[in-house]
């Protein structure tokens, strides 16, 4: 699956786009979760409580952030992929935060449930036809295309690795 071209989605996507590398994207949903999922079971306690800065999340909180968001990329990828026409809203990720519970959860069972919920990716997206992967549709008041959704949802898991290593470790 080829990567969506710059200039048929939102810039805001640049960040998380231009984050994935390689030419296949299904085997890099699974290579780039193993090392996201090898790095958060390999944290102690402390680490995983730790804040950067008042204000910050914690890892629990990051990875309970990782899950949701990309549960709600699928079902934007879902809907748009089954032509559904309607608008699909954003979502207020601190308050999802906020009201996870995250920071009293067990991150073996995190780990578990994300990848639950990354095999579930994978196999939505091995089933749509190629036909459907420039549908557009509008999500968070903009344009996207199930695509585009696919790979902003990898970079968004590369980026918040990125800074658990560089912020939290």
């Amino acid at each position: 699956m080829n990567r969506p071209e710059q200039g048929t989605y939102p810039t805001y996507y640049d960040t998380y786009i231009g984050k994935v590398s390689g030419d296949n994207i299904m085997d890099a949903l699974l290579t780039e979760h193993y090392e996201t999922i090898d790095l958060l079971t390999s944290l102690d306690e402390e680490s995983l409580q730790y804040r950067y800065a008042p204000g910050k999340w914690t890892i629990r909180e990051i990875v309970q952030h990782l899950i949701d968001t990309e549960r709600i990329f699928c079902y934007r990828a879902l809907a748009i992929a089954r032509n559904d026409k309607t608008s699909i809203p954003g979502f207020d990720e601190n308050m999802y935060v906020e009201t996870s519970n995250a920071i009293f959860r067990d991150m073996n069972d995190m780990a578990r449930e994300f990848s639950v919920v990354r095999a579930s990716t994978i196999e939505l997206f091995k089933s749509l036809p190629e036909s459907v992967l420039d549908r557009s549709g509008t999500a968070n008041g903009n344009q996207v295309t199930v695509r585009v959704l696919l790979f902003a949802m990898l970079g968004h898991e590369i980026h918040h690795r990125k800074i658990i290593e560089d912020k939290y470790l």
